[in-house]
């Protein structure tokens, strides 16, 4: 056997260990039964997906999706939403600090910046939330939206600033040096030089860090106090003795399909671009 045939055998293998179980889960979500099962089909069926705004009559009618609590259930995305929108753009300005200060700053003490800036990355999600709600609850804060935002942006800001990080190090740095010397004020040069250059990396980065706060569960959980959010709600129903409900295959699925969905559409726009 060569070596390229054993290396695609690998391939083949660990790509079918990591999408057989999302595979299975997309097929279960349109299965007539509870728990999710591939194996025991009882009918086709769009009920999973159609929980969330069929009738109440129907609701109710139905003898697993009258247990659960719809209105909890998209009150809890709603709180992921909210936070999702506070923890992005202070993430991306925590980010775009730290980028711009370890490679425009020549110290001795990058190195040390360097790690205690990534140290949150690298920390157990336990340890941040337990610090967030302990801190904040000696500052008198009571656990809940807040103290999920604070300590979902002590790490997700890291995502943002090594992105920049890497789109900095290729920008040439004889533009700014340039614009400086022909009489631009620092402000003036970050805004007309520096900051349409990190464009497309803030983007991605504003992706990443999004998806980073939306399915967060440990720390969340943890500093969340009386609140919810999708992810943390999601681990709630998926604890269920009796089994989750076919209801969180169907909101795995929607997001498997928004994913594919948006990363066809910018391979798409790449090539066009560079046709």
């Amino acid at each position: 056997m060569t070596s390229n045939r054993l290396l695609n055998l690998f391939t083949a293998a660990f790509l079918l260990f990591m999408f057989t179980p999302l595979l299975l889960m997309v097929v279960s979500s349109f299965n007539d039964v509870s728990p999710p099962s591939v194996t025991d089909w009882r009918g086709f069926t769009f009920k999973w997906y159609e929980f969330f705004w069929m009738p109440v009559e129907e609701l109710r009618a139905d003898p697993v999706l009258r247990a659960l609590d719809r209105d909890r259930f998209i009150g809890c995305f709603g709180n992921s939403l909210w936070v999702m929108a506070v923890v992005v753009p202070v993430s991306l300005l925590l980010g775009l600090a730290g980028a711009v200060m370890l490679t425009r700053w020549q110290s001795r003490a990058n190195g040390l910046l360097w790690w205690v800036l990534l140290s949150p990355m690298l920390a157990p999600g336990i340890v941040l939330g337990l610090s967030a709600l302990v801190f904040w609850g000696r500052m008198g804060v009571d656990a809940g939206l807040f103290t999920i935002i604070a300590a979902q942006v002590t790490f997700v800001a890291g995502y943002p600033m090594l992105i920049l990080m890497a789109r900095l190090q290729r920008q040439p740095v004889e533009l700014e040096e340039a614009a400086l010397d022909l009489g631009a004020s620092p402000l003036r040069v970050f805004f007309r030089i520096t900051l349409p250059f990190l464009a497309p990396a803030l983007a991605s980065a504003a992706v990443i860090a999004g998806l980073a706060s939306l399915e967060n569960y440990n720390t969340t959980m943890f500093a969340k106090g009386g609140a919810c959010t999708l992810a943390t709600e999601i681990g709630a129903m998926a604890r269920n003795p009796n089994g989750h409900p076919p209801v969180i295959n169907a909101v795995g699925t929607v997001i498997i399909v928004l994913t594919v969905a948006l990363s066809v559409a910018h391979a798409l726009l790449k090539r066009r671009e560079a046709a």
